[in-house]
């Protein structure tokens, strides 16, 4: 069997095992569903997740939605954010997985990495200063994307932009690593999908090569938290599924933009993605010294 078929499968079964626990625990407790401002949830999640497909990140845009609209409460927003938006995720990896054409080992090795990365990163994130680690992926995000433009527009001697589809020897194993330590620290609330295309971009490969890469490993991510939010009921039941689906079509729009942009603007797309999450990693570094402060 192909193996994209077989990463494939073991993707929508995970992702089948999720739905299904999902929907019995809706049902479970239809009775006591709190109803209400359903709009703005299928709105919130279709343009979040539009932007998700393109690579900018959904949680920020959801969560910054929500609390303008007041439409979800504080303690259920991680909740809802890993509930609603697992098969949206799912189906912009499996879109992606298809559609780009990059090796295999070197697909399945760096997602293996972020899952196993992210099963192990709330033990190491504890012994870290979460805020030294905003500043260094911040300034990082941003040297990466100025070293990127600068290959694109043939300035100084950086060489040109990667168009490489696989990782052999060395890059291989730092790309593993690298993916690795970026599982970590999502457990802290550090977004996977900038520090990856930065890792992508470092290690030469194609722009285009980032989306499978980093959207395979959330997609194996989030069935699993999401699970466990399920469980705990600590998410907005009434509106999980509406916004999955309003998700999933916002997925499916974004793929269509991206399949028409040709490489170098997407690597553009990506920079400027880089430069704005370098930004808020600064900014929630600054606000975390400011609390500690006052505390």
């Amino acid at each position: 069997m192909n193996p994209i078929s077989v990463l494939l499968i073991c993707l929508w079964t995970y992702a089948a095992i999720f739905s299904v626990i999902l929907l019995k625990d809706i049902f479970t407790h239809r009775k006591t569903l709190v109803k209400g401002k359903k709009t703005q949830h299928i709105l919130i999640s279709f343009f979040s997740n539009f932007f998700d497909a393109l690579g900018i990140g959904s949680f920020a845009i959801a969560t910054t939605a929500w609390k303008l609209t007041k439409s979800n409460s504080d303690d259920l927003i991680p909740g809802t954010l890993n509930v609603a938006f697992t098969i949206p995720t799912v189906t912009e990896a499996a879109i992606y997985i298809q559609k780009i054409d990059i090796d295999i080992p070197t697909l399945v090795l760096l997602i293996a990495a972020a899952v196993i990365g992210a099963a192990i990163g709330a033990r190491i994130i504890s012994r870290f200063s979460i805020t030294k680690i905003r500043i260094l992926m911040g300034a990082a995000l941003l040297l990466v994307a100025v070293v990127t433009l600068c290959k694109i527009n043939a300035v100084g001697p950086f060489g040109l932009i990667g168009t490489a589809r696989r990782l052999d020897g060395r890059q291989l194993a730092f790309g593993v690593i690298g993916n690795l330590f970026l599982g970590a620290l999502m457990p802290a609330g550090v977004g996977l999908y900038a520090p990856c295309m930065a890792l992508i971009l470092f290690l030469g490969l194609s722009a285009d090569a980032a989306f499978p890469i980093m959207m395979g490993s959330c997609a194996f991510l989030m069935p699993s938290a999401g699970i466990t939010f399920i469980k705990e009921g600590t998410y907005h039941r009434a509106a999980a599924v509406p916004m999955a689906l309003a998700g999933t079509c916002g997925v499916l729009a974004a793929g269509i933009v991206v399949f028409s942009l040709p490489v170098t603007l997407l690597t553009y797309l990506a920079c400027m993605i880089m430069s704005a999450c370098a930004c808020i990693f600064f900014f929630d570094a600054w606000r975390t010294r400011k609390n500690k402060k006052h505390v």
